[in-house]
């Protein structure tokens, strides 16, 4: 990953919790900060939910840059380090840039409706009442489960690979695997599948069996769709995203570091 360019239009946003505030405030005299919608790269204050909000906003409008997160929430898996009085336009210019391609989310629901979202870290699907889920798994236009009966099931991108889909005892993949992480949540069965990695170029479609009696909703990181009858994955090559990250403290470290936690 070569080192980024020195910007010079960036902008300055922060989440509104009170380390937040008191760091952007901190920060603000020290440069003349460009408006986002001028801005070349962007300073995120906050944690990682404040980060993912950041990066859908970008998607959203259509304008993305680069993102560089200073950590003021709690893990910061997708943020750098805050030092106090450090120069924040030097760290970024010796920061590296990492890619990341989101999952683009079709979802049709029971009445028809279609909604598309896209999710940095996973898509999940999950039971809406207490009877379980009865999920059809399609890869490539092939069923490879006729009926995976679950309390769930989640796509998750190498990014998101540590958030949801690891507590849900899903596998850590390296940032440049090329690789989506199909786990089941809380699988009946079939009892001993414990999910899949599939290459990053699959398209995985997953339809809901009895809709009726057992509903789904599905969530595309924040953004949630209840009644849902299939959901439709792909990889979105054509919505990269840049994050930049200190020297040493780069996403893919922190996930290999992930695997060592005890």
């Amino acid at each position: 990953m070569a080192k980024v360019q020195e910007f010079e239009r960036i902008a300055l946003i922060a989440s509104d919790t009170e380390r937040a505030q008191a760091a952007f405030a901190e920060l603000l005299p020290t440069r003349n900060w460009a408006p986002l919608d001028d801005a070349e790269a962007v300073v995120v204050l906050g944690g990682d939910g404040f980060m993912l909000q950041t990066l859908h906003a970008m998607l959203e409008n259509g304008r993305v840059i680069p993102a560089y997160g200073v950590n003021l929430g709690t893990v910061g898996f997708l943020m750098n380090r805050h030092r106090a009085g450090s120069d924040i336009c030097k760290r970024i210019a010796r920061a590296r840039s990492i890619a990341i391609a989101p999952l683009c989310m079709d979802a049709v629901t029971q009445d028809n409706g279609r909604h598309r979202f896209f999710a940095i870290n996973e898509v999940s699907l999950l039971r809406e009442t207490r009877q379980t889920a009865k999920i059809e798994v399609t890869v490539d236009d092939k069923v490879r489960i006729a009926e995976l009966v679950c309390d769930g099931v989640l796509v998750s991108t190498p990014a998101g690979s540590t958030a949801y889909n690891l507590s849900a005892n899903g596998p850590i993949l390296p940032l440049d695997s090329q690789l989506l992480a199909l786990t089941p949540i809380s699988p009946f069965r079939p009892r001993r599948w414990r999910g899949a990695i599939l290459p990053d170029r699959s398209t995985i479609k997953l339809t809901v069996r009895e809709p009726h009696k057992r509903p789904v909703s599905v969530v595309a990181d924040q953004k949630e769709v209840r009644d849902i009858a299939e959901v439709s994955l792909a990889i979105a090559r054509e919505c990269e995203l840049t994050l930049l990250f200190d020297p040493g403290h780069a996403l893919d470290e922190r996930i290999v570091s992930e695997q060592f936690v005890v």
